[in-house]
């Protein structure tokens, strides 16, 4: 039975928006007012036989622009698999529709600036890694979902959903007040949804991995990194495993997020900023929030960290420990593996060092069990929490390594995996295991990052290779572009989403307007006209050499020296969010 509605289509008039719910034993339809913007529940004989029909696959909320209210709808679907039986799907393709028939009643300046806002709508949707289900509440685990009440199962899914993991709950807020018409509110995750079919042995079992993304502190790399004051991490995700083999239900989950004290590394056109730790502030009350909260969610934590232990990673990692031995709390634990120098020179079987260091931890852990006839065999009494810097690249190898080796106990549980059998040793298994995690690690390093993760290669091989390293060179480039000269945008993009900056409609004064410094245009054309011609200089070559040297001693210093004064006031130069002011991104 779906828990929203599944089938629909939008009418169209100049007055009014009708959603049609087209399921069976149904009549219900959604009437949106497109003056007064007031939604309420109407029938089938009111939609006038003159609206423009369409056929849409969900709503996914509406949100206010400088014209006025838009309507978000989802006008195309991907089916990813069945989990437990249930339809997941990836949200392929969004329309945004304005409540208002013409723009006339805005300025120039506000119709450039409802144009920028709704390049930002746009920019977050196509942004792959929006998926939903009507009939399974996608934002939960299965171990959250084995122990709630029947109160929790009659609610909406919009109602019971983890608030931390709806990524549309700020588009939806009109429908979280009116529990009449919350079956026409599809909740949204952003993150990442594999499922397979999978044999093994003759075994058939279904096999799915899921993350899911966090949109408390949610960002881009550089402007959002640590914790807030209410302690939720930068990156957060929970990314959950699920075996379904006759009847039998298995799942261990794990999370990443940001090292979580207040911290920063904002972009400066160096290729690594140097992170800075904040000081004017008190770093125990987040920090305590944070694993506060952790504990109740997952209960005890293993905290993995992956970063260096010299350099300029070094004090964020003295840090971290230094505050959790402080916490004295015996529900966190904490590792540290120096991660790129165990596994410099291509020396990724040390990798081993640290799963076997947590592996009876992992024991203890355990997993969730679920039998044939839904009684509870086991849970799982803990989490990992990893990280890295980005909690992007280093972080996925690590967790799909511990996730392996919870799955080959789960499968020789289940009996999918004689005695003594390795999933390694099954080639087409783990061909689909390993390519699922690398998809994974691109996902989340293209939501947070801007491209595809670095090591994918070891992921998806087992190996280090010479083309991963390539590879890797071509992403860290493209990430560098993005991070200084692009992330300002597309952390806009993500504020006004999730509604952490509102737009007032007709509004006189804009954020998006910051008068540009003269030098911010002026000395980059300095520096390319100056390096210009001094290639010209070497090229065309003078009367003398000693005037062709005095040519190119004079124009390369002017290049160097305009450069050199850009990147001491890199940070000026760099493309800054201009909606959420900077002390709330530190």
């Amino acid at each position: 039975m779906s828990l929203v509605y599944e089938n629909l289509k939008l009418h169209i008039t100049p007055e009014r928006f009708y959603v049609e719910a087209c399921d069976n034993g149904t009549e219900d339809v959604l009437s949106i007012d497109r003056v007064s913007t007031e939604v309420s529940l109407t029938v089938k004989n009111d939609i006038p036989p003159s609206a423009i029909t369409r056929p849409i696959h969900g709503i996914l909320g509406t949100i206010r622009l400088v014209a006025g209210m838009y309507l978000i709808v989802i006008t195309k679907k991907k089916k990813v698999g069945d989990l437990l039986q249930h339809a997941i799907w990836k949200a392929s393709d969004f329309d945004v529709i304005s409540y208002k028939k013409t723009m006339l009643h805005l300025t120039d300046t506000q119709l450039q600036d409802n144009k920028t806002f709704l390049l930002m709508i746009n920019h977050i949707l196509s942004v792959d890694g929006f998926y939903f289900s009507t009939t399974y509440d996608i934002t939960h685990t299965l171990q959250r979902l084995a122990n709630t009440s029947p109160e929790f199962q009659e609610m909406s899914l919009l109602e019971r959903a983890d608030q931390r993991f709806v990524w549309n709950g700020h588009l939806l807020r009109e429908f979280a007040a009116q529990p009449e018409i919350q079956k026409f509110a599809i909740p949204v995750i952003h993150g990442f949804i594999a499922i397979h079919s999978c044999s093994i042995n003759g075994k058939y079992f279904d096999w799915a991995l899921i993350s899911r993304r966090s949109c408390f502190r949610a960002g881009v790399r550089y402007y959002v990194r640590g914790i807030d004051s209410e302690g939720h991490a930068a990156n957060f995700v929970e990314t959950e495993q699920i075996i379904h083999c006759s009847g039998n239900k298995a799942a261990f989950v794990q999370t990443r997020g940001s090292i979580p004290f207040f911290w920063s590394q904002r972009p400066n056109l160096k290729y690594k900023p140097k992170p800075q730790i904040s000081k004017a502030v008190n770093h125990m009350d987040g920090f305590q929030r944070h694993f506060d909260s952790q504990i109740i969610s997952y209960g005890k934590q293993i905290v993995v960290n992956l970063v260096n232990q010299k350099g300029s990673e070094k004090p964020l990692e003295q840090a971290f420990a230094e505050m959790i031995s402080n916490l004295g709390n015996g529900m966190v634990r904490y590792f540290a593996f120096d991660f790129h120098k165990e596994c410099s020179r291509m020396r990724w079987d040390r990798l081993q060092i640290l799963v076997d260091q947590v592996a009876e931890i992992q024991d203890d852990f355990g997993y969730f069990l679920v039998d044939t006839e839904g009684r509870i065999l086991m849970q799982q009494e803990g989490v990992f929490r990893s990280n890295c810097m980005d909690c992007l690249d280093r972080t996925n190898v690590i967790q799909s390594l511990l996730a392996r080796r919870s799955l080959q106990a789960q499968l020789q549980r289940l009996g999918v995996l004689h005695v003594g059998q390795r999933i390694e040793e099954q080639a087409q298994f783990e061909k689909v295991y390993k390519n699922a995690w690398a998809d994974n690690a691109n996902a989340c390093a293209k939501q947070y990052a801007g491209t595809g993760a670095l090591k994918t290669d070891f992921t998806r091989t087992g190996k280090r290779t010479q083309w991963g390293l390539i590879m890797d060179g071509w992403n860290s480039l493209i990430r560098y572009y993005k991070n200084n000269f692009s992330d300002g945008f597309r952390q806009d993009s993500i504020d006004l989403f999730l509604g952490n900056y509102s737009v007032e409609e007709g509004y006189s004064t804009s954020p998006l307007h910051v008068q540009t410094d003269w030098k911010f245009l002026a000395l980059p054309i300095i520096m390319v006209v100056a390096f210009s011609m001094c290639i010209i200089c070497l090229l065309m070559a003078g009367d003398t050499w000693t005037e062709t040297l005095a040519y190119v001693l004079f124009w390369g210093i002017s290049s160097i020296g305009t450069g050199a004064i850009i990147l001491y006031n890199g940070k000026d130069f760099v493309d800054t969010p201009k909606l959420v002011q900077k002390e709330k991104l530190d």
